[in-house]
């Protein structure tokens, strides 16, 4: 069985202590691929270094995390831009807005957030979306983009089968992590309904563990249980959600 995780920042220094038993762990699991989200320059290298280290597991993202984005912000989209300039990427991102905590910076979000949408239109790249507290909004700005062309993955989705249709409507997955496993989330509700081919997993390691490690670090082994409780809610073989989350994502990312 050969699951892909689409969002993981083993690259963290939450990591530092034992990255390599991680990365064999993960092999050993049967990720095939684990998409690296970019967050800032202040870890840039430290992510690219991951990837080189190695190749044929990990792939990179460039953009800047919606967190990120401060008054200074266009300092970051330069040097992500630079990066853009020089070599290929799995994706932009990620990239969106968040409301969650602080919306001081909201108008910088936006911006930044339109500007990567150019990116993936311009490189011709999925865009990964980060939506907490703002899931609607990131939706509105993909309807008034969608051209056609835009296409990637609303991450860590945790709305309503409104939204999810919303998103599957605009041609973007649904991402799926372990807030599906949590007791009274009430995602495992919305996925039952959803479309397996309007699905993608990940982990988002090191945060957001599945139970039964909830709270404690993620990593991309843990992606199993993730599809183990999709395929519980939608009464499907494991192995179908395995080999359909992985095509979806080879899909998306042409890897």
């Amino acid at each position: 069985m050969v699951l892909f995780d689409t969002h993981s920042h083993v690259y963290l220094r939450e990591f530092d202590n034992d990255r390599a038993d991680v990365m064999e762990r993960t092999d050993k699991a049967g990720i095939a691929r684990v998409i690296m989200p970019a967050v800032d320059s202040a870890t840039h290298e430290s992510m690219l270094l991951l990837e080189q280290q190695y190749p044929e597991i990990c792939a990179s993202m460039m953009g800047v995390h919606p967190c990120s984005v401060k008054d200074d912000y266009a300092k970051e989209i330069k040097i992500a831009e630079e990066y853009l300039s020089q070599r290929q990427f799995a994706a932009i991102g990620e990239s969106g807005l968040d409301f969650y905590w602080d919306t001081t910076h909201k108008v910088q979000q936006y911006l930044a957030f339109e500007q990567q949408i150019e990116w993936a239109l311009q490189y011709d790249l999925p865009i990964i979306i980060h939506s907490r507290g703002s899931t609607d909004e990131c939706i509105d700005v993909i309807a008034k983009k969608q051209n056609g062309k835009l296409r990637g993955i609303f991450h860590c989705f945790t709305g309503s089968l409104e939204q999810a249709s919303r998103i599957s409507d605009l041609g973007f997955f649904v991402g799926i992590g372990g807030v599906v496993t949590f007791k009274n989330a009430g995602l495992d509700k919305v996925v039952a309904q959803l479309d397996l081919n309007d699905l993608l997993l990940e982990t988002d390691a090191p945060y957001l563990a599945p139970i039964p490690y909830r709270g404690k670090r993620n990593e991309p082994e843990y992606l199993s249980y993730i599809a183990k409780k999709i395929a519980d809610v939608k009464g499907v073989p494991l192995e179908e959600v395995a080999e359909t989350t992985t095509a979806n994502a080879k899909k998306l990312f042409g890897l």
